[in-house]
Order: C-alpha cells, then structure tokens, then sequence
C-alpha cells in the first residue's frame, strides 16, 4: 500500500458520492461558488475603497504600498492554520466560521470609524488609522479560509475529468468580483465617503452569511479522518507537500506570479489614480477586469491542455511582457488593453496549479496543501510591496520628476507624471519574462510534466477498469 492510498481510503469512507446525481452535485457548487462571489465581492469592495481613501487622503504610495502588502502578509501567516481547520472540520462549517468572523470584524470597523474623527483616523502618526486598517484586513484575511474549502469542494463534488474546467469557473467568478468591487469602490468612495462604504459592506457580508446557512453538503458524511494536528500543523503541511514529487516546484512556479504582484499591489492603483478621478478609475479597472472573466470562461470551456504546468509558464511569461510595455507611454488606452490582457492571464496560472493539486493530492491533505501554496505564494507579494513602495516613493519617483530624470526617461517612456512607476513596471515585467524562460529549462520541470501526465493516465485507466464495461 502506499503512503497515499490510507489517505484515500479515509476520504472515501467520509465522503458517499452516490447521494445525489452529477447534475445536483453541480447545482450545490454553483451554490457555493456563488456565494464564495458574493463574499468575496464584499471584502474585496471594501479593501479597494481603503486603498482608494488613503492613497486620496494622504497620497502616499507607502500607505498603499504597506495595507497591500500587510493583507498579502497576513494571509501568509495565517493560510496554514486555514488549510488545517479544513483538512480537520467539514467544509461548510468552514465557510460559515469565516462568514461569521468576517461580519463581526466589519461590525468593529464600523463602530470605530463611527466613533473616531475622520482627522484622526487619516494621521499615518496615530495608531487609530492603524487599527482600523487592521481590522478590515483581518476581516479581509479570515474570509479567505472559504477559498481554500472552495477548492477542496471542488474534488467533492466535480468529477475528475472536469475539475479543471471548474476551476476556470472560479476564475471567471472572481474576475466578475474584480469588475463588480472596482466600480462599486470607486463609486462608493467618490460619492458617498468611507463611512457609507463600510455600512455597505456589512450589509452585503450579513446576506452573504445569511444565504451560506441555507446550503447542504450531504455528499461529506463527515470530516475526512485526516493526519492534521493542532491549529497549525506546519509540519503536516510539509510532509503533504513533500509526499508528492515535484509539487513543491509545481508551487514555486505559481510563486513566479506573485513577485510581479507586489509591484502591483503597491502602485497600479497610484499610477490609476493619477491619470483617472477615483470614480472613473473604478471603471477603468472594471473594464480591464472583463479580461479575467474571459480567461475564466476559456478554461471552463476547454480546459487547460494535457500539461497545465506548461501552460502556467507561458502565462507567466506573457504577463511578464505585458507587465513591462503597459506603460511604456502614459496612454489610456495602453493601460486599459495591459491590464486587460494581464487579467485574462491569472485564471490560467491558478486554474493549473488547482487542477494538478486536486488531481495527486488526497482530500484528507488538500487543505493543508492549498493552504501550504497560498502561505508560499502570498509571502512572494508582500516582499515586494514592502520594497517598491518606499524605494519609488524617495527615489524613483523624485528622480523621474526632475528635469534631469526626465530627460533621461522620455526616450524609453515618455512624458508624465508616473514615468517613476513606469520604471518599476518595466523592471519587474522583463524579471518575469527571464524567469519563466528559465524554469522552462529546468530537471523540475520535465520532473513535474512527467508526473502529471502518469497520474493522469494512472487516473484513466482505474476508471476504465471500474466501469461496467470493463468487466
């Protein structure tokens, strides 16, 4: 017997796939997917509308730059704890943990920016703006636990040949959370202020929760009789990782993602909000986002080809390119079509590293694993937002400004106000390309291919075996 196959054996003594037919097992992920949306929507709207009220309030790039990289921080911190509550407690029960959490935290934040001088709670020198930002990311961070039961629903309910397809759905779900939170937040931000924002989000988390209560899950019998230990198994999720060969490169190949996602996080929004109003750079956003929605609906169509991790890597790549030419001019129109096509690159890239994980890795581990690559992944981005941020804030951008700077730029990027950025985009995005080239040639790679495409024959010929056919 081998190391998987007592892991295997507990998961289908917990989990009776004959409950209910194909089609209602679909019908409940769509349930689930639907409302892991409308959450995400909800934290996701009032994240952006942070990030938008500060950086318009103090116009700092290192406030932006330190709340998006404290939230990618926070999730990696706490992503393992959330991949063990999943392994060790039944997925739903997850969900509405999180739920609950997420709208008692939102409730904290309403009351203290009710209580709190707006003054005050801008003034980047008192700890009132701190703990209010905190609150919303820890809300923000906790509701990500659904995330991680998301994918391990996935391997519940979807047949295998089509859970790549699913995971493309996920994807084209949460670039509509993309264009549906821009828009709102921009709005929200520009026409009511923050503090009608916050009342909004808690509205939308109550229903979210609300509707969560109504759902079932009658194929998990129970809680798969998991290895997990303690609250934070980091050990376990080691092991799990490690049991399957080449999954930790399959992980550090999604991390390549990550590395431009800090530049990102730290100043697409700057650059945004310099050239568009807030109002108008929500939509602005939210058009880019359709992109997302589109690579979403192409996997879900056609699925990921017959080696997801090639694929990932030319995603990587073209995201590198587009990532270093969006803003080569200051034109709205570069910026739109590069984020755009960047959006529609990211479903490809998490889509392949889902489908390869539900695929080797048994359900009694998947938690732990999904939250082992989601610790990894998310560490990559805050590294980075920490070290762009101040950099561009007291160095590129000032030098790009001055009339020496600037001569020296127009060749390469134009004229404007945000060639300083547009450095560090240019920079981070030929990175990227260099380092997908490389991971194309690399043993791992050919290691991990190899893998994937002997699991999925293993996988194909113990269905034939098990059909009535065979007999």
């Amino acid at each position: 017997m081998t190391e998987q196959e007592p892991a295997m054996a507990a998961a289908s003594d917990a989990i009776d796939m004959s409950v209910r037919t194909p089609a209602q097992r679909s019908r409940t992920f769509a349930g689930i997917l639907v409302n892991t949306a409308l959450a995400n929507i909800t934290t996701s709207y009032l994240w952006f509308a942070l990030t938008f009220w500060v950086y318009l309030e103090t116009r700092n790039v290192i406030a932006t730059g330190v709340i998006g990289g404290a939230y990618m921080l926070l999730i990696a911190l706490s992503s393992i704890s959330f991949g063990t509550f999943v392994d060790r407690y039944r997925k739903l029960a997850v969900m509405r943990f999180a739920a609950c959490f997420t709208l008692v935290m939102f409730i904290l934040s309403g009351v203290m920016f009710l209580l709190t001088p707006e003054d005050a709670l801008l003034d980047l020198t008192q700890p009132w703006f701190w703990i209010f930002t905190m609150i919303i990311l820890i809300g923000a961070v906790v509701e990500n636990m659904r995330n991680i039961a998301l994918s391990t629903t996935v391997t519940i309910l979807i047949e295998p040949d089509k859970r790549a397809n699913a995971n493309g759905l996920v994807g084209m779900v949460q670039g509509l959370m993309f264009i549906v939170t821009s828009v709102l937040s921009g709005l929200s931000v520009g026409l009511l202020g923050m503090g009608w924002t916050v009342v909004v989000a808690l509205v939308l988390t109550a229903l979210a929760f609300a509707h969560l209560l109504t759902l079932r899950l009658p194929e998990e019998v129970r809680a798969a009789a998991s290895d997990a230990q303690g609250g934070f198994d980091l050990r376990g999720s080691w092991a799990a990782v490690m049991a399957i060969s080449g999954l930790f490169a399959l992980i550090l190949f999604s991390t390549f993602n990550n590395f431009i996602g800090g530049v990102y996080m730290a100043l697409m929004d700057p650059y945004g909000l310099e050239m568009f109003s807030v109002e108008i750079w929500g939509t602005v956003f939210a058009v880019g986002a359709t992109g997302f929605i589109l690579g979403g609906a192409l996997i879900g169509k056609f699925g990921l080809g017959s080696n997801p991790l090639r694929t990932m890597l030319i995603a990587v790549g073209f995201m590198g390119l587009i990532g270093a030419v969006f803003t080569l001019r200051e034109w709205a129109w570069l910026y739109i079509v590069g984020i755009w096509i960047y959006m529609a690159l990211v479903p490809v890239v998490e889509a392949a590293e889902q489908t390869v994980i539900q695929k080797v890795v048994p359900l009694p581990r998947q938690g732990r694993v999904f939250g082992f690559a989601m610790a990894f992944e998310s560490a990559a981005a805050p590294i980075t937002a920490f070290l762009i941020a101040p950099i561009a804030q007291f160095w590129i951008i000032p030098y790009a400004r001055s009339s020496e700077g600037a001569a020296q730029l127009e060749p390469l990027l134009g004229e404007g106000i945000s060639r300083g950025i547009a450095v560090v985009f240019l920079v981070a995005g030929l990175m990227m390309i260099a380092v997908a080239l490389i991971a194309f040639l690399t043993p791992v790679y050919r290691r991990v291919s190899a893998s994937y495409a002997q699991t999925a024959a293993e996988e194909k010929d113990h269905e034939s075996a098990d059909s009535p056919s065979a007999g």
